[in-house]
């Protein structure tokens, strides 16, 4: 009878510890419920969202610079020095720009060279005289910077040069260990017969796809022995 209780007192024990197990385990989500934690990136969109916010900063940051600083006749000054395939015709300034200029503020009733003009017709007119004596117009990129006949002088007294650099090179006096080809060098097995008309890349064609070069470099292509 002794060890009948206690076999019955250890499974007695057993069950209360089981109890206690229970009681204190708690239960949570399962885990496919649980969503995966996802890595915060920056999306295209964003991105080109602050490119261009950047862009508009450094746009008016440039145009607080000309207010505060920047004159018409060093804006010109850049124009003059520029050059690189410029859309406009060059102009070089007669030596009698000012007067011209006066004389053409006279016709039209400006006293004060120095004087805001009194209205954009007023402004138009004078412009329209100065573009029939030099043949040269004011771009409309600076048409808001003349304000006045004196801001016309200074742009008829500016030189336009649209010379690219490279060709201004070839007036240049250059140190004798420097040599500029300014023409293409293009192999063709007619014209190039100083090894037989054979090619160092003898697969490479030299095909010109430009209608300004089509008639000024011819074209060649190379033999494949595969298709």
């Amino acid at each position: 009878m002794a060890a009948i209780s206690s076999l019955l007192g250890c499974k007695l024990l057993r069950q209360i510890s089981r109890i206690k197990c229970v009681s204190i385990i708690r239960h949570y989500a399962s885990a496919n419920r649980v969503k995966p934690f996802k890595k915060v990136g920056i999306s295209d969109r964003a991105r080109n969202v602050a490119k261009a916010l950047q862009m508009r900063t450094e746009a008016s940051m440039e145009e607080n610079a000309f207010e505060t600083g920047q004159t018409v006749e060093s804006v010109g000054q850049s124009l003059a020095s520029r050059g690189y395939l410029r859309p406009i015709k060059p102009y070089c300034p007669p030596e009698d720009a000012m007067d011209k200029v006066l004389e053409a503020a006279k016709s039209n009733n400006i006293a004060n060279s120095k004087q805001h003009f009194e209205s954009n017709e007023q402004k138009f007119k004078f412009l329209a005289a100065c573009y029939e004596i030099f043949k040269h117009s004011v771009p409309n990129s600076q048409l808001h910077e003349i304000t006045s006949v004196a801001d016309v002088v200074a742009f008829y007294q500016t030189a336009v040069d649209t010379t690219l650099p490279l060709d201004t090179l070839k007036t240049v006096d250059l140190p004798e260990n420097l040599y500029i080809q300014h023409e293409y060098i293009r192999f063709h097995p007619e014209t190039d017969t100083m090894f037989g008309g054979k090619s160092a890349f003898p697969k490479s064609s030299t095909i010109v796809t430009g209608l300004k070069y089509k008639d000024k470099y011819r074209g060649h292509t190379a033999k494949k022995s595969w298709p």
